[in-house]
């Protein structure tokens, strides 16, 4: 028999897009269409002859349509070799026909699991015979043509005019490795709803397996430098919007960084939702400044004075709708990227004037405390831990000095808190009444943390011709403890009056004494929060 030409197609399918006219183009092309349930009801409206499955097998489809394509019949017909004389006989001495092409896609689980379905619905939609009838004829694809996906329907017409009626080997073991990835990324959302979803399971943070279904959702030019490649991947099953779901309203494509930094920008501005009007700035998946403000021009205006020369070139984020005065003064540097959850008429006309800048509008912003896993490859495994959803409140807080802090230190305290979880390691941040004074990020120990934030905020008060740098009177946030009291008397050196921390050093004692001889006010969270 030849190899790839179709005179027989069985068509099921869950999503009828496109149906209809595949299914006239095949029939056109003297391909007799075989099909089941829904699909062939649907080939039938448009007008097309249908043959049941149950006229191949002789059982009637059964159990609500549970069973009606796992036979002998259906699979003898993809899985036999046409070449092989064995084969051939089998098929000829129990009456199987050959199956040329199967267009299958499978029952919504993803879909029914989005939209939030009851458990005996989500298990109504877990698909058996599709993925038996996808796996065969993918496994046989030297001589049957698998489509998974609608957008290949248009290609096999091609194939099919181009080759007299067959298709060619390159296209059905391409077709095939999509199948097989459709299957694999489909049992992975299976395992991934009883792992972490069904009310009715055991549920346990990390399996012995770990299933994860991604799907690709863009190809970047390049990945964190030019040399490496990079592509976006989405989950299959949808959850959390992000930057990755937001619209682009316009400028260039999304690198690799622009998508990183967003979402480090996206990922702290929600710590504000539903606050008063929040910006962050960030630069390097680093925050260089964030504050709040009675207006979102006036927290841009703060944000912005921290460190207006990493501010250059960098990704904003607000918590709330961006206005055209914020838009304005956003415009006048240079800024890669822009996300908020809605931007104005009047805003994106003034942005329209900056063509390369990329503005996004992200809708709801994320959950800061929603769970998940964090997953970081290293060289021969995955390291995977829970997301950092931990929070604290005031309530939370243990005074370890003589002083308290004041309620303007207390209020400072914790929005340093806030942005120093979202600070790489070692992590340093003074701010002061809603705005951040000075960041140190990333150091190795973390008086050149404490050090670091400082001379920014000197510089600052330089630039902007102020008295004294914002960290006089602030309070500072360390994301761990202090191991020793340099950097605490760093901190009180460049004018913090109140510190916040986690505490737990052996040397807490030490540190303590040197915050109450500086007369500091300082509390202790008991959670630390790493960020490498």
């Amino acid at each position: 028999m030849s190899k790839g030409v179709i005179k027989r197609a069985l068509l099921s399918v869950s999503d009828k897009s496109g149906l209809a006219e595949l299914g006239a183009a095949l029939a056109a092309r003297g391909v007799e269409l075989v099909s089941t349930g829904g699909t062939a009801k649907a080939l039938r409206d448009a007008g097309l002859a249908v043959k049941d499955v149950s006229d191949l097998t002789g059982f009637p489809e059964m159990m609500d349509g549970r069973v009606k394509t796992l036979h002998p019949t259906v699979h003898g017909g993809l899985l036999a070799l046409r070449d092989n004389p064995e084969h051939v006989a089998a098929m000829q001495a129990h009456g199987i026909g050959g199956i040329d092409l199967v267009v299958v896609n499978l029952y919504p689980f993803e879909a029914t699991v989005a939209k939030g379905a009851d458990r005996a619905e989500v298990i109504e939609n877990i698909d058996i015979g599709g993925p038996s009838m996808v796996r065969s004829a993918a496994k046989n694809h030297g001589f049957v043509t698998i489509l998974t996906d609608p957008a290949d329907y248009a290609t096999l017409v091609e194939e099919m005019d181009a080759n007299g009626g067959a298709t060619t080997q390159g296209f059905r073991t391409r077709m095939a490795g999509k199948a097989y990835a459709r299957t694999a990324a489909y049992d992975s959302a299976i395992a991934s709803w009883f792992a972490f979803g069904d009310p009715e399971g055991e549920l346990a943070p990390f399996p012995d397996t770990l299933p994860i279904a991604l799907k690709r959702a863009d190809t970047l030019r390049y990945g964190e430098n030019p040399h490496q490649q990079a592509a976006i991947y989405v989950p299959q099953v949808s959850g959390t919007a992000g930057v990755p779901q937001a619209s682009q309203l316009q400028g260039k494509e999304l690198s690799y960084n622009n998508l990183n930094d967003a979402d480090a920008a996206l990922e702290l501005a929600a710590e504000f939702a539903g606050q008063e009007p929040a910006v962050v700035i960030v630069k390097h998946a680093n925050p260089c400044g964030v504050a709040q403000g009675g207006s979102l021009l006036a927290a841009w205006e703060a944000a912005l004075a921290c460190d207006s020369v990493s501010a250059f070139g960098g990704i904003v984020a607000v918590n709330t709708e961006l206005d055209a005065a914020t838009a304005e003064a956003i415009s006048a540097i240079f800024t890669e990227v822009v996300i908020a959850p809605s931007v104005s008429a009047e805003a994106r006309e003034i942005f329209a004037r900056k063509k390369n800048l990329r503005l996004l509008e992200c809708g709801a912003l994320p959950n800061p405390r929603r769970p998940g896993l964090a997953l970081k490859t290293i060289a021969g495994g995955v390291l995977i831990q829970s997301r950092d959803n931990g929070a604290i409140g005031p309530d939370d807080l243990k005074v370890v000095t003589k002083r308290a802090p004041t309620t303007q230190e207390l209020k400072d305290c914790l929005f340093a808190w806030t942005v120093a979880r979202h600070v790489k390691s070692n992590a340093i941040v003074y701010a002061k009444d809603g705005a951040t004074a000075g960041i140190g990020a990333g150091q190795m120990n973390r008086r050149d943390s404490a050090r670091i934030a400082a001379i920014k905020a000197q510089e600052a008060a330089e630039t902007h011709g102020w008295a004294a740098p914002r960290t006089v009177g602030s309070a500072v946030a360390s994301d761990a403890f202090f191991p020793f009291a340099d950097g605490l008397i760093s901190a009180a050196e460049a004018g913090a009056t109140a510190v916040i921390q986690p505490g737990g050093s052996i040397r807490d004692d030490e540190v303590i004494a040197a915050a109450d001889a500086a007369g500091l006010a300082m509390v202790f969270t008991g959670m630390r929060h790493f960020r490498h």
